[in-house]
């Protein structure tokens, strides 16, 4: 699934569209960045509460397709150019991250 479909389908607010072509592999939930660093693969979607420029580079180092931030954080001006420079979409939600990581999954196939 690519991640503009998995926007669509999750009713997330996009706020930084480069990489929605980009295929979503599974996802993964953290708001400790040296965690994300260590356990997140290639191709996931990060859900997380870190609305920084610092989330972007990690995403980059763990090619992160996506980061969705959950419980509608609000996002600063260089997140988002940081994000369209290294092609990660950029996508918000109202939900918590519990609601998020549940819905992901299903999505994606897993167990409800």
């Amino acid at each position: 699934m690519k991640v503009g479909e998995m926007a669509k389908e999750m009713g997330l607010e996009i706020l930084q569209p480069e990489g929605s072509d980009s295929e979503v592999l599974g996802g993964y939930t953290s708001d400790l960045l040296s965690d994300v660093m260590a356990h997140a693969s290639a191709g996931e979607a990060l859900i997380t509460i870190q609305a920084h420029k610092n989330t972007v580079a990690v995403a980059t180092l763990a090619g992160i397709c996506a980061v969705i931030l959950a419980n509608n954080r609000p996002v600063p001006d260089d997140m988002i150019g940081a994000a369209r420079e290294e092609g990660i979409a950029i996508l918000r939600s109202g939900e918590n991250q519990f609601a998020l990581s549940g819905r992901l999954h299903a999505l994606l196939g897993g167990a409800a």
